[in-house]
């Protein structure tokens, strides 16, 4: 099962600013669509419309070392840093080929989110977890 992925991206026009760079917030989209499709790539979504759970951001930090613009091809790697009863967490690197954009780290809770009750943390479903364990 995957622990880690590597998708490949281009920056799109309407991802940066006037001064023709990716606005920061950007990035943390970036790392969100990783994750994404790191569920994805284990045969799971991270949300299934049916599912009485949720994933809700509990902790997001993106660290910027160099620009992207316009065109720019860059790679996003996620890596499951961290798998814990209740909660994963994410690192992630941005790179343009050898040279390193972003460093970021998310971490995400297992929730109930049932009907008209406060969302409160629960285990992490066994079927769902053994899909990030290292092996």
């Amino acid at each position: 099962m995957p622990t880690e992925l590597r998708i490949k991206r281009r920056v799109q026009f309407y991802e940066t600013d006037v001064a023709g760079i990716v606005h920061f917030s950007w990035f943390f989209r970036y790392m969100e669509e990783a994750e994404h499709a790191l569920w994805r790539e284990a045969g799971l979504s991270i949300h299934a419309p049916a599912s009485e759970i949720g994933w809700p951001r509990v902790a997001a930090s993106c660290e910027f070392h160099r620009a992207l613009r316009f065109e720019d091809e860059f790679e996003i790697a996620i890596t499951v840093a961290e798998m814990t009863r209740r909660t994963i967490a994410y690192t992630c690197v941005i790179e343009r080929g050898a040279e390193r954009i972003a460093t970021g780290s998310m971490k995400i809770a297992c929730v109930n989110k049932g009907d008209g009750e406060p969302m409160r943390s629960i285990e992490i479903p066994d079927d769902i977890a053994a899909r990030f364990r290292s092996q």
